[in-house]
């Protein structure tokens, strides 16, 4: 291999590949989340927000399924209502507190649904458990 190979390929051309290989993948990671907290955050990597769509999707899906399991609702209102939360409040952070352009990312549709069976799935799997745990007699 010759020098001007290995200078091209040092740790140090790509910082982000040498904070993951050295265990620091928690501060790239903290970025991610950091401009996700941010309001009107520039998104160079597209794939980088369709990620914190999916994850927030997910952790609403945790929270609904907790406290649709100890207020016991049930049945097609609970189901109803969880729809309407997950794509409501996405909606809102995409393009009220992001401000991004929808269209850039396939359009609103796109967006909303986004990771939603999979969110959709954990909300009741957690809501079933805990449900049964609590109001089983």
């Amino acid at each position: 291999m010759s020098g001007a190979r290995r200078k091209e390929e040092s740790p140090l051309s790509h910082p982000q590949q040498h904070l993951v290989a050295n265990g620091g993948g928690g501060a790239l990671r903290g970025s991610v989340w950091g401009k996700a907290l941010r309001s009107d955050s520039a998104w160079e990597d597209k794939d980088e927000f369709l990620d914190v769509i999916y994850w927030f999707r997910q952790i609403i899906a945790v929270i609904l399924g907790v406290i649709w399991g100890v207020v016991p609702l049930k049945g097609f209102v609970g189901i109803a209502i969880f729809c309407l939360i997950n794509a409501g409040v996405l909606y809102l952070y995409f393009s009220s507190f992001q401000q991004i352009d929808e269209e850039e990312y396939g359009g609103t549709w796109e967006l909303t649904k986004e990771g939603f069976m999979t969110s959709f799935a954990l909300f009741l799997v957690v809501w079933i458990i805990f449900y049964t745990a609590i109001h089983y007699d």
